[in-house]
């Protein structure tokens, strides 16, 4: 359920209040297992270059935390040296899965304040963190599930990540991946609209796209989703909720073994999604695959586009089109041993959407693979 208090006042959805004016998603963190490994699969299986570390040796007693980055996109590992560590009993839950999603903002205090004034409860209030490279200042509130979202502000701190980070630098062959599109969750049956308002109403996000049951859905399951942004489209949130099928969707497969709401997929940008997909192909990374008679009507369906449909055909990407442009992407399976989250790789040649054309076929996908898992 949405963290709204009664103060809460209800706005129009599409009416914008900018008032964060986030930057940027800062980063990603994921609570694991074994932050060693993790860090290994992002920097050898997506490309992702190891940038910093924490851990015992610079002072951290609690978790070990190694940070990566692709062009702009920023992820984190941390895992923690203590059975009785609240990252154990995050990661026994869930397994490997994110737990904060950060933004980088101007003044955490004022992002604290005018989020927790319209209803959002707090996780931390804003606090400063020293070191002999300056101020790392956050602050912190609850959304869905167990997942914070962390207002970060780095004006004054020149370090590797934030205190106990230090540099950790190994050399890593990029796939091209450059930025963070929009990261999902995945949310209870009937909860999606009081997540639309807690976005709306506590972080001033307005609804970009909505997609119904009749827009995602097969002869066995379905699945309703809406898009939150804020308001200068940087940050990207869209919210799933499952809807009523003759099986289980995948977002109730999602939920019985991540047993909370969270997050589902990140989506990561390329500028060249063939030479991507080949490349994290190559390095083991499995994807999804839709059936060929998808590719046997796309060139109707989408009309002309720069890439060699053989290529698309052979790498299993998808593509679809609206009124600004087109849109090519590709699906993992999940990364983890748990069917929970997972990474999709987009290519945008102007098309602003998410594929919309493309649910039905990647639904099917998804739906072989649960069946696969007994779990359909």
């Amino acid at each position: 359920m949405a963290i709204l208090d009664s103060k809460s006042k209800s706005r129009p959805i599409t009416e914008e209040g900018d008032f964060l004016q986030i930057k940027s998603i800062d980063h990603v963190r994921f609570y694991v297992g074994n932050a060693k490994h993790a860090m290994y699969y992002w920097w050898k299986g997506f490309g992702f270059k190891p940038v910093a570390y924490s851990g015992l040796e610079t002072g951290n007693r609690e978790f070990a935390s190694y940070v990566l980055e692709a062009g702009t996109a920023r992820l984190v590992v941390s895992a923690p040296y203590a059975p009785s560590s609240p990252l154990a009993a995050h990661h026994m839950v869930h397994g490997d899965g994110v737990k904060v999603i950060a933004m980088e903002v101007e003044d955490v205090e004022q992002a604290w304040r005018e989020t927790t004034a319209r209803g959002g409860k707090s996780a931390w209030a804003p606090r400063e963190e020293k070191d002999e490279f300056g101020i790392f200042r956050t602050s912190a509130i609850y959304t869905y599930g167990e997942t914070l979202h962390v207002f970060v502000d780095r004006g004054d701190y020149k370090g590797a990540f934030a205190p106990t980070y230090r540099p950790f630098e190994r050399k890593a062959e990029s796939a091209g991946l450059a930025a963070i599109d929009h990261i999902v969750g995945n949310v209870q049956l009937g909860k999606m609209n009081d997540w639309v308002r807690f976005y709306h109403e506590v972080m001033g996000f307005r609804q970009l796209l909505a997609f119904d049951d009749k827009d995602i859905s097969t002869e066995y399951s379905a699945l309703m989703s809406k898009v939150m942004t804020n308001g200068n489209g940087r940050v990207k949130f869209p919210i799933n909720e499952p809807a009523e099928g003759r099986k289980k969707s995948q977002i109730e497969e999602y939920l019985d073994y991540y047993l909370t709401p969270g997050a589902q997929h990140i989506a990561i940008a390329t500028g060249d999604i063939i030479k991507t997909v080949t490349e994290l192909r190559e390095r083991g990374i499995e994807f999804l695959r839709v059936p060929d008679t998808y590719y046997e009507i796309l060139p109707e369906r989408v009309g002309s586009i720069k890439e060699d449909l053989k290529a698309i055909h052979d790498l299993g990407i998808l593509v679809d089109r609206d009124d600004e442009g087109y849109l090519l992407q590709i699906f993992s399976r999940p990364i983890q041993d748990r069917p929970t989250m997972f990474i999709e790789i987009i290519q945008r040649r102007g098309a602003k959407g998410f594929g919309k054309g493309n649910f039905k076929a990647l639904f099917e996908s998804i739906e072989l693979e649960q069946e696969r898992r007994g779990n359909l």
